[in-house]
């Protein structure tokens, strides 16, 4: 499968995944569940590839 970004931009999400998904004990119950939006940005720096860029047919990145 292609990937369709460098890997400095997959560094940058999955530390904002990270740092995002380490916030869920730390905030109150009503804005815990918030955090879990984390898993996005993990998920997208894990597997290298942005189901929106491919919609939006942005190219570029890593070969």
């Amino acid at each position: 499968m292609m990937r369709n970004f460098g890997v400095a931009r997959r560094v940058v999400l999955l530390v904002a995944g990270v740092m995002l998904l380490g916030l869920f004990g730390a905030v109150p119950s009503p804005w815990r569940y918030l955090t879990l939006v984390g898993l996005i940005p993990l998920g997208v720096a894990l597997s290298g590839r942005c189901p929106v860029c491919v919609l939006a047919a942005r190219k570029g990145g890593a070969p």
